[in-house]
């Protein structure tokens, strides 16, 4: 019974891709900025040969366990969408819309009359910044909080008290049906808070209601071939639910690789597709370079036990989807290679330095499961 686990350390960057200026990015480098906070520690990464892979400069090992490789993303963006559609196999020669400012006055004219609220805000913001400057008027009026990001994207943010978290999962719904055509952005984000000590917080119940992917992916490919598909996070939500068997949502790190673990003692055949979204949305686009070394190296102490109960046919990949250098200028994601770790035990390590596209991954799950693919990737192994 064959079975692989990916799991994407959701923006974890490991330097600046060629084009990044072009991106607006200056040199990023999300694991060098994170390798400088006291707390950051990777022994058991670094086991593995993480630090073999190219570029990363933090003292190479011997004897590694598993496959390494620096992976460039060749599609035109440096979002969650973009990226993880390119790790699935489907790359993005044309980039999603943004905009830098704010939605034109048609757009926000439909939502208002779809959603029967008016509209606040409307630029690109901090979503943590925004419920400071806009919070108030918000739970005054019941008007909606839209805004965007450096992104594809259009994000609503609502007072649960305010606005019943499925009413805001509706609006986004609406959003979603409105934001197609020439204004087909990546993502439409629920983004909900609420008042916690006298000041307006986020909650874990964000949504992400995504474009659906423009072609079939490796996903697609493996459900009709008979395999599971389950999505653990957001990723069903990043694909639309298109190629996903089972769903199971998480609300953030810990409780991500809690289910990863689960799913070790699952009898199931295919993939576990798991997104680790705190690097991203709690630590990256925050600045937090401590908070992100701590996760990651939360993540690394919880490995071992993740090996541990690997079956011999099992295949546990690691990888991301794009940067956000928290030691950055901006809040905003980077433009960087990202890492790609293997291993499995009846595999030979290996360092197979730098490929040119995010969906070498999706050619090396197809090739472990059996399955014909096309994509611009080859297999790592």
């Amino acid at each position: 019974m064959k079975r692989v686990f990916l799991i994407v350390l959701d923006s974890f960057g490991i330097g600046a891709l060629p084009d990044s200026k072009r991106f607006g990015d200056e040199n990023p480098n999300t694991l060098l900025g994170v390798s400088k906070s006291e707390f950051f520690s990777i022994p058991n990464l670094t086991k593995l040969g993480f630090t073999n892979i190219d570029g990363v400069s933090l003292g190479g090992v011997e004897n590694q366990t598993g496959v390494v490789a620096r992976l460039k993303e060749i599609s035109n963006g440096k979002d969650t969408t973009i990226g993880h559609w390119e790790i699935a196999g489907l790359i993005s020669e044309k980039p999603l819309p943004t905009y830098p400012n704010g939605f034109p006055s048609e757009v926000l004219q439909k939502l208002e009359e779809k959603t029967g609220r008016k509209i606040l805000c409307n630029l690109p913001y901090s979503g943590t910044e925004v419920i400071k400057d806009y919070g108030k008027e918000h739970v005054e009026t019941g008007k909606l909080i839209v805004y965007t990001s450096a992104d594809s994207v259009l994000q609503i943010a609502a007072h649960e008290e305010v606005v019943p978290l499925e009413d805001l999962y509706s609006y986004c719904r609406m959003a979603r049906e409105i934001m197609q055509g020439e204004h087909a952005v990546g993502r439409i984000i629920a983004r909900p808070f609420i008042t916690k000590d006298g000041a307006f917080v986020r909650t874990a119940n964000r949504r992400d209601f995504s474009l659906e992917p423009t072609r079939d992916t490796l996903l697609d490919v493996l459900k009709e071939k008979g395999y599971d598909v389950i999505g653990v996070g957001k990723i069903s939500d990043i694909f639309a639910s298109k190629g996903i068997t089972e769903s199971i949502p998480s609300h953030g790190n810990d409780e991500g690789m809690e289910i990863a673990l689960s799913l070790t003692e699952r009898d199931f055949r295919g993939l576990a597709f798991i997104n680790l979204v705190d690097f991203d949305m709690i630590y990256g686009h925050r600045n937090d370079v401590d908070g992100y070394a701590k996760a990651i190296s939360r993540f690394d102490a919880w490995l071992p036990s993740f090996l541990e109960r690997m079956g011999d046919d099992d295949t546990l990949i690691i990888t991301a989807d794009h940067g956000c250098d928290p030691s950055d200028v901006s809040t905003d994601h980077t433009r960087e290679y990202v890492p790609f770790v293997l291993y499995n035990k009846k595999i030979e390590p290996k360092n197979a330095n730098t490929k040119e596209s995010l969906s070498c991954v999706a050619a090396t799950v197809a090739k472990i499961l059996g399955v014909p693919l096309e994509t611009a990737g080859e297999s790592i192994i």
